[in-house]
């Protein structure tokens, strides 16, 4: 199995739930921005040069949350929930929430405050953004009143969603009114898995 990977970006997420799944895998590492990601060999995997990009035999796949997904059904099926499980809707609610609800805010505000040229970056819009992803978290923030993780047991969901509410709190968004998510993204951090990925 090989991962193409970057730090600080989604392929934390992969390399994280393999480590918690104890899958051996060969790590492929790029730096964000990276030219290699765009040139012929990689784009021959991924066609959109982003990362991660997982490579398992015949099989490639280069969205998070559908690998997160692929690897619990074929290797790990107690980090998922069963269609029949009580929590399987919470389970999916929470699995696509950062794709969904997060993310998008996150993505304008680094372009606007990280990517972008400081003479073509926009305060308005990263401001913007950054108001849209506090009321976002609010969601999750309700959610995890008297929870450890998302969905009962620790689950894919965690290391997808879970994974969004930490690049949150390290992007500044306004955890001093968010103790559940606060106690939620230490409760992550401090797995050995999870500092395992982010040493990648």
């Amino acid at each position: 199995m090989k991962v193409y990977f970057a730090p600080q970006s989604r392929a934390v997420r992969t390399v994280w739930l393999l480590e918690e799944m104890g899958q051996p895998y060969e790590l492929v590492k790029f730096t964000l921005g990276q030219k290699e990601m765009r040139g012929p060999d990689y784009t021959a995997i991924n066609p959109n040069g982003r990362v991660p990009t997982l490579v398992d035999g015949d099989i490639t796949i280069s969205e998070s949350t559908a690998i997160a997904q692929y690897l619990a059904a074929k290797y790990a099926p107690n980090l998922a929930a069963a269609p029949d499980a009580q929590n399987f809707a919470e389970y999916l609610q929470w699995l696509h929430y950062a794709e969904g609800m997060i993310m998008p805010p996150i993505n304008n505000y680094v372009v606007e405050t990280i990517l972008l040229p400081p003479e073509r970056r926009n305060d308005e819009i990263a401001a913007r953004a950054l108001k849209l992803l506090n009321r976002t978290l609010a969601a999750v923030e309700h959610h995890m009143e008297g929870r450890d993780f998302l969905a009962g047991d620790f689950t894919i969901a965690d290391t997808i969603t879970g994974h969004a509410v930490v690049m949150s709190r390290r992007l500044g968004a306004a955890f001093e009114n968010l103790p559940n998510l606060l106690a939620y993204a230490d409760r992550l951090e401090a797995r050995s898995a999870f500092q395992t990925a982010e040493a990648a």
